[in-house]
């Protein structure tokens, strides 16, 4: 690989740091993270390892979701900062080589945007047909049984207009319409704006979800045994159906590639695509493969309650199978699950040796990894009382559901501080005594704690481009133990991984080159080695 291509495709293999930056340093004292807040915390950053930081969203904004309810698609929200800030944040961020990647909302606005506030007004105005607007049924029920992510029917009733708009997600963001193509040249200017202010690269979010189905069929039932949940509660009325029009429409592919010709202007610019559909692996292949399309797809498959290995290697193992020319992005938590720490423990109770292993086993997926601010510390998911709680997601399910707050607390900095260093008043959130417990100082001063194994493993990682950018081949999964080769260039590395607290036998045919809790073919619980293979 030349350097130029290298440099061109930094983001194959790249541990890409997701900052909720809300939550990740206050520096203006009113108990909300900013943009300076991550520019204080660069040194942090570079030093654990990563290659890239990918930051949600801090555009103007309501705030009815957090930031993905936007209002105005080029400026930044006063509670972050300035765009003088975010152009410093860039300029930081690049002489220390870490890339800045930023989210993209698409598929719809904040019903404060301007293009709403117009099209909303009557059906004659510039934007009428901007959003997806659709008459009452004859009895004045909406025009078809589409639900919202968020609980109840996906349309919303206008006065205005006399008629109904769909939101995929919460009444405050309503969809925009792709078939319209002056909505998707606006969308793109909208994206080049960020492009031409020097960023490296997008996280689109939802972006399954930009066009809608023209006729507006309804969706088919789902069979109770086969409700399940990808990103929301399994009570949610939305896991009913078969998500079949309301997004994942064939027209996408063109909008993808139209995303993919604007990206190719800038040289090195990659896209990342959330995607959640009715087979989200597959979809990833399809805004994948071609080259023309997204660069990268990334998905819910592991961030489900499933911990076995039988299930992680089927999901791998299905994408590979379909995925022969696109690259996947891996995570085990984000900003919208509960923390992998206490997702995938026993009874909850974070350990720190399984944080470890699980460390070891995402960066050395085939693949590049999303990496959840605090995940490096091991943070479990925080206890929020119902009257902390502050989304609207988990104070509709409560208290069968209880939202998305318990994995987007403060980060703690220091132990030995009320707010654990993030603020000098009380937080949006709180931040919860045991997070303190293993806040950063704490763990920088010990050489055995999770953020220095995660910290010493990413250095390990670069220097193995095996594990960069090698196939991926399983060789064993059962009740405890996932083992597989990742080979490139004619060296292959063996990997096994004990995702279980007893220990196990492993059969070793190489030279051990990293491991954890392996001695003498024994492989502890929540242990792993690496070994290169010994006929290559």
């Amino acid at each position: 690989m030349s350097k130029l291509t290298a440099q061109l495709n930094w983001w194959k293999g790249a541990v890409i740091y997701q900052i909720y930056p809300r939550s990740f340093q206050d520096t203006t004292n009113n108990g909300v993270g900013d943009l300076q807040g991550i520019i204080k915390r660069l040194d942090y950053i570079k030093a654990l390892g990563v290659d890239a930081v990918w930051i949600s969203p801090f555009f103007k904004s309501p705030m009815k979701d957090f930031g993905y309810d936007i209002s105005d698609y080029r400026d930044i929200d006063p509670l972050f900062g300035s765009l003088a800030d975010f152009d410093e944040l860039i300029a930081q961020a690049h002489q220390r080589d870490i890339k800045i990647v930023i989210d993209q909302v698409l598929s719809h606005t904040s019903d404060q945007h301007p293009w709403f506030i117009e099209s909303r007004e009557n059906k004659t105005n510039d934007k009428a047909d901007w959003y997806v607007w659709a008459d009452a049924n004859e009895d004045g029920s909406p025009p078809n049984n589409w639900l919202s992510i968020f609980g109840g029917c996906a349309w919303q009733w206008e006065p205005r207009r006399c008629q109904y708009y769909l939101h995929n997600f919460l009444t405050q963001q309503p969809d925009l319409n792709f078939h319209n193509e002056d909505v998707r040249n606006a969308v793109l200017d909208n994206v080049e704006f960020w492009l031409a202010r020097g960023v490296d690269g997008f996280r689109l979010d939802a972006i399954n979800f930009c066009y809608h189905d023209a006729q507006l069929r309804d969706n088919p039932a789902k069979p109770k045994h086969l409700r399940q949940g990808r990103g929301f509660s399994e009570d949610n009325p939305y896991a009913f159906q078969y998500h079949y029009y309301n997004n994942t429409q064939p027209e996408n592919l063109a909008f993808m590639q139209a995303i993919r010709t604007l990206m190719n202007k800038y040289p090195g610019a990659v896209t990342l695509g959330e995607i959640s559909s009715e087979d989200s692996l597959a979809t990833m292949n399809e805004y994948t493969a071609g080259g023309d399309k997204l660069h990268m797809g990334y998905s819910f498959e592991l961030l489900t309650k499933d911990y076995s290995p039988s299930y992680i290697r089927n999901t791998v193992e299905t994408l590979e199978s379909q995925m022969t020319e696109g690259w996947p992005c891996w995570a085990f938590s984000n900003h919208d699950v509960e923390r992998v720490a206490s997702r995938w423990s026993k009874n909850g109770i974070v350990n720190h040796e399984q944080v470890k292993m699980l460390h070891a086993l995402l960066a050395s997926l085939r693949g590049s990894v999303c990496l959840y601010q605090g995940e490096e510390l091991g943070l479990g998911e925080a206890e929020i009382t119902f009257e902390q709680l502050q989304d609207p997601y988990g104070i509709t399910f409560w208290p069968n559901f209880k939202g998305r707050d318990g994995c987007r607390t403060p980060l703690p900095w220091q132990r030995e501080n009320e707010f654990g260093g993030f603020s000098t008043v009380e937080p949006w959130l709180p931040v919860v005594d045991a997070h303190k417990d293993v806040a950063i100082d704490a763990q920088q001063a010990d050489e055995t704690s999770a953020l220095v194994h995660c910290q010493q493993f990413l250095a390990w990682r670069k220097q193995h481009d095996a594990l960069l950018f090698g196939d991926i081949k399983f060789t064993q999964s059962d009740e405890h133990i996932l083992g597989f080769e990742r080979s490139y260039n004619g060296k292959t590395l063996v990997c096994y991984f004990n995702l279980g607290e007893q220990s196990q036998t492993i059969d070793v045919q190489g030279k051990v080159i990293k491991s954890h809790h392996y001695d003498s073919a024994t492989l502890s619980g929540f242990g792993y080695v690496i070994f290169a293979k010994e006929d290559v």
